[in-house]
């Protein structure tokens, strides 16, 4: 930074730094991520992994849109390599702690993969996948107990343990949910908590036979002072500790007073820090001060003196002060203005805050990447500005904004007539086949959708938002990534094992091309979608029944060449193909759209289909399976835009 700007950017570290400790500190004091108690594989293993994990994408996306709703949820996903799961908060949990655990949980059960039948268990929830119906299961062979490493000697406390695990196993059976809560006084200032739950799939029978199996299992722990009986249907604890959170909970007010006394004295000592930082920030050399906070000082001096470099303040005052007026979007890692620079260039300016270290690299990874590529199909950058209070990038401003603001328009869309469609489908293969195979580094841009596609004035699309992207070297297979991008445009194999190829870009093109063609956005959701089918569904049915030519949009009915049309769909659906081996590299897709010969190879199957799910609750030992349209999802998967910066 320069040092006129010091002082700005200092205060906007220090708030920062205090934002990130207060955080930390609640985060610390209130502990909300689940601990993970046990995670069990399988010994099998699926002769299809890819297809395997397909359906486990889309059952797990079921089980979501039920446990959300109730805290229980059950599915059942695919034809062959069928994949059932379940999945089951403990009854103290509130909705949104059900939520935490679920993905806490959802993200770690694919280290077991490909094993065909696994399950987790986590302070607050259960969640189990399988190559066959495990609804009914009361026990297994996987049953098991995790015991606590402390121990007692008192005699008093193990009679009251096994007392109070005997009651609750019997009182969870009279229970509508199958769950049971309650304490035991041991001795002034000793008490022991217990818990017993069984999963809702079962009945009362297999209830029954589930938690006399886990309350022997359990109370063989002591004279430990925390035993958990593990077993497939049902979930026994007993401890010292008031781990649910009941009213009765003796400890309960205590605990959460001990909660605000140590927030309290925290953001006291952060507070006293922050002021000590002060002071040794204004005996600091102006030299000094470069070297920012965040690492990034390197990396601001040598866009400082470069021909990328924009001076804030022109920025501002190009976009009259970032006025509203001028806001052209809203994306995920920023607000874009338009602006006009005082020579009367029309630009583009991404504004960005510095928070936290994986966003400033999020800043110079964009500037980085776009700075060394060029071509028609991808937008420019023009450069950006470091020495603000907030970093920008500026980049040439394209009138027609976005793909998706006229294609999900009912009355814009109508101004993409089948060339212009035709066009942006080609032109966008093009810039991706550069990416991927004709610039001088390998990039995979990892958030191909109709939003990220931009339009100038003649709807020439250009690939636009390289936040996520990703260049690896030419020897390397894949990269191991953070899951980011959008859900419902994301492959596969990519969310289940975070592995990125091009092929993850090939995949989200291929749903772009189907979006472009029908004029339909992709719903990965299938609780969220018509007649409860995706998109990808709907068209791979008719393309079976060789009637996929009623999918196009109505406003291109009769008003474009048919052969070229069905020609459209068998590049979007090959594009699309579940196995990534089978989907064509970019350049091929390029020929494809572009030669004349009538003959494709044939799409195989994509993913995300013949999904149905069960209903959350049976009085039967088998759950019944039903379409689960019914169920509303507070969001759709494909609205989502994830950047998860831990490696899986």
């Amino acid at each position: 930074m320069k040092p006129s700007h010091s002082s700005s950017s200092t205060h906007l570290h220090l708030l920062i730094l205090f934002l990130v400790l207060v955080l930390f500190v609640a985060a610390a004091a209130g502990d909300t991520t689940p601990t993970i108690f046990d995670t069990i594989c399988g010994r099998n293993q699926t002769q299809d992994p890819e297809a395997f994990d397909v359906n486990f994408v889309t059952t797990m996306e079921m089980i979501f849109q039920n446990i959300t709703e109730s805290g229980f949820g059950a599915a059942v996903s695919g034809g062959a390599n069928t994949v059932y799961g379940l999945g089951q908060c403990f009854g103290y949990l509130a909705p949104t702690s059900c939520q935490i655990c679920y993905f806490q949980s959802r993200l770690k059960l694919p280290h077991c993969l490909p094993a065909t039948d696994s399950r987790i268990y986590l302070d607050g929830c259960f969640l189990r996948y399988a190559d066959h119906n495990v609804s009914a299961d009361a026990t297994d062979a996987y049953d098991t107990s995790v015991c606590g490493n402390a121990s007692t000697n008192s005699s008093a406390f193990n009679d009251a343990a096994t007392r109070l695990v005997a009651n609750l196993t019997a009182g969870a059976l009279n229970q509508t949910k199958f769950y049971q809560v309650g304490s035991a006084s041991v001795a002034a200032g000793v008490s022991v908590y217990g818990m017993a739950q069984c999963w809702r799939s079962l009945n009362a029978s297999g209830c029954r036979e589930c938690l006399e199996s886990a309350r022997a299992s359990a109370v063989k722990c002591l004279p430990a002072t925390d035993g958990k009986a593990l077993n497939a249907g049902c979930f026994v604890r007993y401890s010292t500790e008031p781990f649910y959170l009941a009213a009765s909970s003796s400890g309960g007010g205590s605990s959460a007073r001990r909660t605000i006394i140590v927030a309290l004295t925290s953001v006291v000592a952060v507070l006293a820090v922050i002021g000590i930082i002060i002071i040794w920030k204004k005996m600091r050399s102006k030299d000094d001060l470069i070297d920012d906070l965040d690492g990034s000082g390197e990396y601001i001096r040598s866009i400082s003196g470069s021909h990328l470099s924009f001076k804030y303040e022109d920025l501002r005052k190009a976009t009259d002060n970032f006025n509203q007026i001028n806001k052209l979007g809203q994306g995920g890692y920023g607000s874009v203005y338009k602006g006009v620079l005082s020579d009367g260039r029309e630009i583009a300016v991404k504004r960005l805050f510095f928070t936290t270290r994986p966003w400033v690299d999020q800043f110079f990874n964009e500037v980085t990447l776009v700075s060394q590529v060029q071509h028609k199909n991808l937008v420019k950058l023009l450069g950006c500005s470091v020495e603000g209070p907030e970093s920008l990038l500026v980049y040439e401003y394209l009138c027609n904004t976005s793909l998706d603001n006229f294609l999900f328009d009912s009355f814009k869309k109508n101004l993409l007539d089948w060339e212009r469609r035709f066009e942006i489908i080609v032109g966008t293969a093009e810039g991706l086949s550069y990416l991927h195979s004709a610039s001088e580094i390998r990039i995979i841009h990892r958030d191909i959708k109709a939003s990220n596609i931009l339009l100038d004035e003649r709807f020439k699309p250009k690939i636009a938002d390289f936040g996520l992207a990703r260049n690896f070297m030419e020897d390397q297979s894949h990269l191991s990534t953070g899951l980011a991008g959008t859900f419902g445009y994301m492959a596969p194999e990519y969310i289940v094992h975070g592995q990125l190829t091009e092929k993850a870009d090939i995949y989200s093109y291929g749903v772009l091309v189907l979006e472009i063609i029908t004029g339909r956005k992709n719903h990965n959701s299938v609780a969220s979608s018509d007649e409860g089918h995706s998109l990808m569904s709907l068209i791979w049915q008719h393309f079976n029944a060789k009637t996929v030519i009623e999918l196009l949009d109505p406003c291109l009915q009769k008003r474009c060449p048919e052969e070229q049309a069905l020609k459209v769909f068998q590049v979007g659906l090959l594009c699309a193909q579940a196995s990534p081996n089978l989907r064509p590299p970019m350049w091929k897709v390029v020929e494809l759209l572009n030669s004349e010969s009538k003959e494709l190879p044939l799409p195989s199957q994509p993913p995300f289909i013949n999904v149905k799910g069960t209903s959350s609750k049976s009085n039967s030992s088998e759950s019944p399976s039903v379409v689960t349209s019914s169920s509303k999802s507070p969001f759709s998967l494909n609205q989502i835009s994830v950047s998860q910066l831990d490696a899986r």
